[in-house]
């Protein structure tokens, strides 16, 4: 059993990467095997996902992990995929695809959220579902696809990785921590909303069929792998759901799965609906094992690395960590932004919508790459203090520390100026959190861990995290204070602001 070796697919929002995985007494294998691209590209009307290149690439990972397994003399057992959230796609009787799935990010949504309000109040639908009510949710983009006119073909509606393990395995059905996303989950009976979907004329008959964490997709029916004992396995196919399973955190600790995006939260073992949450538009989303992950998207990296894809186009130099290296240079906090203004969502410049916020704000606009990073990275810490304090305010729990996991963990600039902002201590790793929770469930549904606890302490003890004490200047408690001034101001007039991965 120590000898078995797991294959964990992990899947982003543009770029996904291959790992073979084991789990032995000795040893935690993470080996990258491959890393892909894929970025969404206008096509037939709108920013689309080239699925078939999705495949191409993960099946040529595959390939290469199980000769990488033989090399090492051990079997595959299992394979999960986990990928990004919301994004769907539809498929025919035969199991067909019946078109490329559209982005998350794509404008058919604008305007939606205020469609579906007419037919459901914002607060009703959140007690119903649980969910942060954000317009590109997949309730949102199949409203907007049904008045757009869905492929008369369509047979079932599946998420991304559901999309995947079709391929593998010629069986369609979905996952429920990836299908907690949609906004179409009840949160009560953990099942389709079917009285939902009916209000609001959404096709109930697409949906498919829910298994657990853990479960057993089927057998893997690629033959060109050279996988052919593998069975595909159904991880916590939301990449932020293996995040979470893969972080060893410590009681009454918060967790940031930071990248692209940051989700700044807690784990629960039941949902938490009511009307002051709603007021802060926070959300409940599916755990393994039955956990509930209590939490808020924040905007997270993108802001930064959106400006740096603009000063590299300009020919500027934006390496990330040069960038890093210089922030010290800078004294106190040249200005400070507002992370989940929508404005930052999709811009067609998002230096000039960072300047164009300083601006509202009476700040000075900075142009060096050095001082924009600095104003995102300290207004980030400044905004997961801020969602921290809520989060204690909302459970009544008192948070005694943050882990940071993800590509994200990486910036100790912005992990000591978390530590700073919240007034807590701050423990950064694991970077492969989310293949790392991928591989646990795998390792638990197979009998190397009993519970998921078991499989964390492992983690644990295999993964060297690193530790940052909270300091606090005067300098800081100013800049905090002007901080909040700004976030309510763009907080105030609305008790739902609509940001996400």
């Amino acid at each position: 059993m120590d000898d078995e070796l797991f294959i964990a697919v992990d899947l982003g929002a543009g770029s996904g990467r291959v790992f073979l995985c084991g789990l032995g007494p000795g040893e935690l294998l993470l080996e990258e095997i491959g890393r892909f691209h894929y970025p969404p590209r206008e096509c037939d009307g709108h920013l689309r996902w080239d699925f078939a290149k999705i495949l191409d690439e993960l099946k040529t990972g595959l390939c290469s992990a199980g000769e990488r397994a033989r090399e090492l003399g051990r079997c595959v057992l299992s394979i999960g995929v986990a990928s990004w959230a919301v994004d769907y796609g539809f498929i025919d009787a035969r199991g067909k695809l019946l078109e490329d799935p559209i982005c998350y990010r794509d404008s058919r949504t604008q305007g939606v959220m205020d469609e579906v309000f007419e037919r459901i109040t914002k607060q009703e639908l959140f007690m119903r579902t649980g969910l942060q009510l954000m317009p590109f949710n997949t309730l949102f983009q199949l409203y907007a696809h049904v008045s757009e006119g869905i492929p008369r073909e369509a047979h079932r509606l599946l998420l991304i990785p559901d999309l995947v393990n079709l391929s593998l395995t010629g069986r369609a059905v979905t996952e429920y921590t990836n299908a907690t996303t949609t906004q179409m989950i009840n949160a009560a009976s953990r099942m389709w909303d079917t009285e939902l979907l009916n209000r609001l004329d959404l096709p109930v008959e697409l949906m498919p069929e829910m298994i657990s964490a853990g479960d057993v997709v089927g057998p893997l029916c690629v033959s060109e792998t050279g996988l052919e004992d593998a069975k595909v396995l159904a991880p916590a196919t939301h990449d932020t759901g293996s995040a979470v399973a893969g972080t060893p955190l410590e009681e009454g600790w918060a967790f940031i799965s930071s990248g692209t995006w940051s989700l700044v939260g807690v784990e629960r073992e039941s949902v938490l609906i009511n009307s002051d949450v709603f007021a802060h538009n926070f959300t409940n989303e599916g755990g393994a094992f039955d956990t509930i992950r209590f939490l808020k998207n924040v905007m997270g990296l993108w802001i930064l690395e959106s400006c740096r894809s603009e000063w590299l186009e300009r020919e500027v130099d934006a390496d990330y960590d040069k960038l890093l290296a210089r922030l010290r240079e800078i004294d106190g906090y040249p200005g400070l932004i507002f992370p989940d203004d929508e404005r930052f969502f999709k811009p067609a410049s998002m230096l000039d919508a960072v300047a164009e916020q300083l601006a509202e704000n009476d700040q000075r606009i900075p142009h060096d790459p050095i001082t924009i990073t600095k104003v995102i990275l300290d207004s980030l810490a400044f905004r997961y203090a801020s969602v921290i304090r809520t989060i204690e305010s909302l459970t009544g729990q008192r948070i005694r520390g943050v882990q940071i996991v993800g590509g994200g963990s990486r910036n100790d600039y912005l992990n000591q100026m978390t530590a700073n902002a919240t007034s807590l201590p701050v423990v950064a790793g694991p970077v492969e959190a989310t293949v790392i929770g991928n591989v646990l469930v795998q390792g638990i549904a197979a009998g190397r861990f009993s519970s998921l606890a078991e499989g964390r302490r492992y983690v644990a003890s295999k993964v060297e995290a690193r530790r940052f004490s909270p300091c606090v200047s005067d300098y800081l408690v100013q800049a905090r204070q002007r901080y909040h001034q700004i976030e309510e101001r763009y907080t105030k007039s609305t008790n739902v602001k609509s940001v996400r991965r």
